[in-house]
């Protein structure tokens, strides 16, 4: 017990230094560089000329302190969905001279360098065929019966994602991998079998055999060249319907799921694929996360939930963290479309609530829904008929057009590295809201939105010096800078290290 009271006394001591004592930080100093996107599209990602941190003087009531010794979650990515409709325009529009600019631009430091993407296990509402026609499938389809072995179990529908995917981490092999299915083989749902809408029959012989799938699933991929880092259990399990492959998992039925089947499963296959629950929007994710995080059996298998955008607010991860402190929280869906065209408003928007409104509430990935469709909003499979991706391929000539969506990832991706960690930094809601994070090289990030109708200038402070920016309304930047001359952003127990990850984590550090 001694023992114990000694290490929270020096915990407490390190915490008290990191919140206590800005001035035994050392100075960032040297300039800053910063890349601007404004509402009227005169700078979309642009670098500006450098600013200069200076000692700090003078007032300013939009002031961001950023504080490092205050350390949030770590980031796993940025990035957006290769469906089968992306991979299809990428794989079979574009030349390969054009694909290779493309994926040069999304995936490397030439470009926006995203490290993340999401792709659907079998079919969603955009899976097409190799003509590019619409088409649904899962990895065990069989024309009458059931097939719990899975004898008929192939990926090779999947042709056009995994060659994609193998050209994107020849491009970047530490980029993560997320699976999502929108639907189980028709042959394990209960009535008639179909793969848009229904649910599973609730019998022990489809859960086992439906466990084995994702562990197939995974296996095959592995062997296909392409690591599966994560899967969710279901894609929008809240949500069925007859016009897109899809199926409802309600709380109770996922979190047995997982506990009795799919957890076990993976367990005796020796996977380190992490389980992530719910994948749905954020209005009807607190009741859902607590039911399956709720559960011991569960929660011992779930790495965490996962949200989208299509309802509610981002502050509900915020709720499902201080719950769940322990629990991991993703962004994982979001699309733009022609619902809204506006760049300025759409830039704003995304910046708000996914680029800094996620983070700021936990999350560890923001990702966007379709990476490429066409100027249509397809090809699409029942769904969405007005989607935007984050680019436009022309399948008529491969010409791509970078939409509002590539400069709200790439404010971002291109600048914060998977391992940095968030930071904490003063907020203005509905004025200049920002997000800050640490890379693990020790450079610095501060990302800045204006999502007010006037320009507004800001002051931006970190161990007493500082710099001033005026920034356009509905724009964006993101400012990057090293560290301190000689050192590594980091100066020892208690200062730039301020509180320790652990503990920001478990919730002792709430904003």
């Amino acid at each position: 017990m001694k023992s114990s009271k000694r290490w929270l006394s020096i915990g407490l001591a390190l915490t008290l230094m990191a919140v206590s004592a800005p001035s035994a930080y050392a100075g960032p100093g040297g300039s800053v560089d910063a890349w601007l996107t404004t509402a009227d599209q005169t700078s979309l990602l642009t670098k500006q000329a450098p600013l200069q941190f200076s000692n700090d003087s003078g007032s300013n009531p939009t002031t961001i302190d950023i504080i490092p010794g205050l350390t949030y979650q770590t980031v796993d990515g940025f990035g957006a969905a290769i469906t089968g409709s992306s991979a299809y325009l990428i794989n079979k529009k574009m030349s390969p001279g054009q694909r290779e600019a493309l994926l040069n631009d999304l995936f490397t430091e030439k470009g926006i360098n995203i490290g993340f993407v999401r792709h659907t296990i079998g079919a969603s509402d955009y899976s097409v065929d190799a003509n590019g026609n619409a088409g649904s499938y899962t990895y065990d389809d069989v024309a009458s019966g059931t097939d719990y072995p899975l004898n008929h179990f192939s990926i090779a529908k999947d042709a056009d994602v995994t060659s994609v995917l193998r050209a994107i981490l020849d491009k970047n092999r530490s980029l993560k991998v997320l699976g999502s299915p929108w639907t189980a083989p028709p042959w394990m749902k209960s009535g008639t079998p179909t793969y848009n809408g229904g649910s599973l029959n609730g019998i022990p012989n489809v859960y086992t055999s439906y466990a084995d799938y994702f562990v197939k699933y995974i296996n095959a991929y592995k062997n296909a060249g392409i690591p599966i880092w994560g899967i969710t259990v279901q894609n929008e399990p809240e949500h069925s319907t007859a016009s897109y492959p899809s199926m409802s998992m309600g709380a109770a039925e996922q979190a047995s799921f997982i506990k009795n089947y799919l957890g076990p499963a993976f367990k005796r296959s020796g996977l380190s694929t992490k389980i992530i629950a719910f994948d749905h929007n954020w209005d009807i994710g607190v009741n859902y996360a607590s039911t399956v995080l709720g559960d011991s059996g569960a929660s011992a298998y779930t790495d965490g939930t996962a949200f989208h955008c299509y309802g509610g607010s981002p502050s509900a991860m915020m709720t499902v963290h201080n719950a769940f402190p322990s629990k991991n929280i993703y962004f994982t869906e979001c699309s733009g479309g022609e619902w809204s065209t506006d760049f300025g408003n759409n830039l704003s928007w995304n910046m708000s609530n996914l680029l800094i409104g996620s983070p700021r509430n936990w999350a560890k990935t923001v990702l966007l829904w379709n990476m490429a469709l066409d100027p249509k909003g397809g090809p699409t499979n029942g769904g969405c008929t007005n989607c935007r991706g984050v680019v436009t391929i022309d399948p008529n000539n491969g010409k791509v057009t970078k939409n509002v969506e590539y400069y709200v990832i790439g404010h971002a991706s291109k600048f914060v590295a998977p391992g940095a960690v968030r930071i904490d930094s003063t907020n203005f809601d509905g004025n200049v809201e920002n997000v800050a994070y640490r890379n693990p090289d020790g450079s610095h990030v501060l990302i800045a939105a204006n999502v007010s109708s006037a320009s507004k200038t800001f002051k931006v402070r970190m161990n007493s010096q500082s710099f001033t920016y005026t920034l356009p309304a509905k724009s964006a930047v993101t400012f990057k800078w090293k560290s301190s001359p000689g050192r590594d952003g980091r100066s020892g127990p208690g200062l730039d290290s301020g509180t320790p990850t652990g503990a920001a984590e478990s919730g002792e550090v709430i904003e």
